[in-house]
């Protein structure tokens, strides 16, 4: 390990700065001698690498969706060569060189920050010594061999003996203890990040040497973590907690609003935006936009969430649209047209109504004309109360439609006037 931290020297000075600078605006608060000083800047030394590495994660998540869009013709390479192992492989590794695609890309944020733990390690080896180490002086190394973090110096090693301890002042027990701690937490944290992105992130459709590498290092980097960790001093340990917590944090973002398609995570994102879609009839956020965006694109390639997705818009009266915006169907549109103008119809329907129920002024003619016909009804009247003559045979025969009338007119009786008496001779 001495030799591997010594090939990256070259990074110790800058490291050493950034650390002593971040000692001294902690110092001023805690004290300088103290574990906290020294324990945040290490943090804080983590934080400021993983804000410059973000470049570096944002070219990862490219190169991994440019993976994703090559599920189906990893697919179709898997069923076409599925006895021929040796074939299968030489035709991946074919279809990433001519897509451009790297199934290396996911761990470039681990290689890029290895010369900064390395030199990391470098300078608390050093300081554990009471060597010098770039920009730190006597005072410094003094200060530094004082902290603790919980008891436990921050050069001291799970393997350090006795006098070596007792030296850093500290006890045997209160290292072991910490360390041992410190080296579960890393080694769980690194296990859930990695099943969280094989159980959660995956499209488990698809088996790809990509995956098998991915679930390998689900189990490989946490062993890996629990036998070199006896061997890092606590600031290490420090350091790289830190980072696999960061890396955790940040990896359920991305899983949360940009999943893998055909993953888990996806069907949930999906659902959520559906719902929101729906609630607000729009997509608000760029990102929404590009997804939506590249739904459309895939046509008839949609997964099972992705379809869901779509038939949860058409049943809101939504259509998405080819640049991620969502619009209403012609047949919603349609229908609320209708229903507008069906609702002026009927409030004039309503209107006319009410204008109808008003009584209207009748002319001069039209009353007299009333006046007459109650005239005549009173004279019917009357008449009705004499005796009738008529055979009963001719009451019961039902008469036709219209016949009524034709009889009145065919015996002189006027229509609508004063009726006139029938005649003795028709008795």
């Amino acid at each position: 390990m001495d030799t591997i931290a010594s090939f990256f020297s070259f990074i110790t000075t800058p490291v050493s700065w950034v650390i002593v600078q971040f000692h001294a605006v902690y110092g001023a608060i805690f004290g300088p001698n103290t574990g906290w000083a020294w324990g945040l800047a290490i943090v804080s030394l983590v934080i400021l690498i993983r804000i410059c590495l973000i470049p570096l994660f944002v070219k990862q998540i490219k190169a991994t969706r440019a993976m994703q869009t090559l599920q189906p013709e990893m697919k179709k390479i898997q069923e076409r060569y599925k006895n021929d192992k040796q074939r299968q492989s030489e035709e991946m590794m074919k279809l990433y060189k001519d897509s451009g695609t790297n199934p290396l890309s996911s761990c470039l944020p681990i290689l890029a920050q290895s010369p900064f733990f390395f030199a990391l390690y470098h300078v608390l080896n050093g300081i554990a010594s009471g060597k010098k180490i770039g920009v730190i002086n006597d005072s410094l190394l003094e200060s530094a061999r004082q902290a603790h973090i919980f008891g436990a110096p921050l050069a001291a090693k799970f393997k350090d003996g006795a006098d070596t301890i007792h030296a850093l002042g500290a006890s045997v027990t209160d290292v072991r203890v910490v360390t041992v701690i410190m080296i579960v937490m890393m080694s769980a944290s690194q296990f859930y990040t990695q099943r969280q992105l094989m159980t959660k992130n995956v499209d488990t459709t698809v088996k790809t040497p990509f995956m098998q590498q991915q679930k390998m290092l689900m189990y490989v980097f946490p062993v890996m973590f629990a036998v070199f960790g006896i061997n890092f001093p606590v600031g290490v340990l420090v350091y790289w907690l830190t980072t696999n917590v960061w890396t955790m944090g940040q990896q359920m973002y991305v899983i949360r609003n940009n999943p893998t398609p055909g993953s888990k995570a996806q069907a949930a994102y999906l659902e959520r935006l559906a719902k929101h879609v729906t609630h607000h009839g729009k997509v608000r956020r760029r990102s929404e936009k590009t997804i939506v965006k590249a739904i459309v694109t895939k046509g008839r390639d949609r997964n099972e969430f992705e379809r869901k997705f779509v038939n949860a818009l058409n049943k809101a009266g939504l259509v998405a649209q080819a640049d991620g915006t969502v619009t209403k169907s012609a047949a919603q549109a349609a229908v609320q047209a209708e229903d507008g103008a069906v609702t002026g119809t009927t409030a004039a329907t309503a209107a006319a109504a009410a204008r109808r129920q008003q009584p209207k002024r009748q002319s001069k003619s039209q009353r007299q004309s009333g006046g007459t016909k109650q005239a005549g009804d009173s004279l019917s009247l009357e008449k009705s109360d004499e005796p009738q003559d008529a055979p009963p045979t001719a009451a019961k025969q039902p008469q036709k439609p219209g016949s009524g009338t034709r009889s009145k007119a065919q015996s002189g009786q006027r229509k609508g006037g004063p009726q006139r008496p029938k005649s003795p001779s028709k008795k």
